[in-house]
């Protein structure tokens, strides 16, 4: 049974995790991030599995974030979130914007994170859900635009050669 707490503790303690997460999008130090979970915390991603530990999420988090396309998201913001004092959770709709393609555009998906508070601001889960296809939609769009606007970097352009076709529109048959 999970320790119960209050509705503000919960807040409080998210809106410092956000604070962490707003200096981590600046800073790029992963590691900032990881030391929010308690050592034997339970880390569930959709796309790219389940990870026991902090140091299983460490490693994880700074892969993923280091790479195209989490390498090319400016911020992190919650645009909601809601405190369940009877399980210790924070739910919430986190946006993923990417860095300006080249036009002044902002491209971006969200995701909804589900975190478990143990106390003294630490976290001992969480699972981020969201549509994989949503976000290599998005990845696809931002990588159109950069190409057009030619600020495309390699690790974008290695992306779209082995996902992109995987992610265009698809064109329906012409009727005859």
């Amino acid at each position: 049974m999970a320790p119960e707490f209050t509705v503000e503790e919960l807040d409080t303690a998210y809106l410092r995790f956000q604070e962490v997460v707003a200096d981590v999008a600046r800073t790029k130090d992963w590691d900032l991030w990881a030391d929010q979970f308690t050592v034997d915390a339970h880390y569930v991603e959709h796309a790219y599995g389940t990870f026991e530990g902090r140091e299983a999420i460490r490693a994880w988090i700074a892969k993923t974030m280091t790479a195209f396309p989490g390498s090319h998201m400016v911020a992190y913001p919650a645009l909601w979130h809601v405190c369940d004092a009877a399980t210790g959770r924070v739910i919430a709709e986190v946006d993923n914007p990417m860095r300006d393609p080249g036009d002044g555009s902002v491209l971006t998906v969200t995701n909804i994170s589900i975190l478990t508070y143990a106390g003294d601001g630490l976290w001992s889960a969480a699972e981020d859900v969201y549509n994989p296809m949503e976000f290599g939609a998005m990845t696809y769009d931002w990588c159109q635009r950069a190409a057009a606007c030619g600020t495309v970097d390699a690790p974008a352009q290695a992306w779209l050669d082995s996902y992109g076709r995987d992610f265009a529109p698809r064109r329906k048959p012409t009727q005859t």
